[in-house]
């Protein structure tokens, strides 16, 4: 097992993070708010702790995704770039987005918003992959 990449734990919760403002600000920011019906109920969280508690969790996530890239080694990683996306894309398309829909399907939550949340998880699951590809 190589050692964690840190900075690139970090640099992987703030690439997540940026494709948060993204995806739920100017891509699907209003499609959002139209799911979270009149009132807004889902959207009344102050901004800084929506932020902050974000942002520990998905250093939590890069954090663990950082161990696994460890644990199978820099040797292997050389060889097998492509694991740093089939790897990260695996965890958001087998346990992540699965667990979503599970939950998304009991609270009676849009296939609308479903599909939106787990494109985001896809998506930012991978740009995770994309840090720690570049920063090897």
């Amino acid at each position: 097992m190589g050692p964690v990449n840190w900075l690139a734990v970090f640099l992987a919760m703030l690439a997540a993070l940026t494709v948060t403002a993204v995806w739920y600000g100017p891509l699907f920011g209003r499609a959002k708010l139209e799911e979270v019906g009149p009132g807004g109920l889902g959207t009344r969280t102050a901004p800084a702790r929506t932020l902050a508690i974000t942002a520990a969790l998905l250093l939590v996530t890069a954090s663990m995704m950082g161990h696994m890239f460890a644990r199978v080694g820099p040797e292997t990683l050389a060889v097998k770039p492509w694991l740093y996306f089939m790897m990260s894309g695996g965890l958001a398309g087998a346990f992540v987005i699965p667990s979503l829909w599970i939950s998304y399907t009991q609270q009676r939550i849009s296939t609308r918003l479903a599909l939106i949340d787990a494109g985001f998880w896809m998506v930012a699951y991978l740009a995770m992959g994309l840090v720690f590809f570049l920063i090897r």
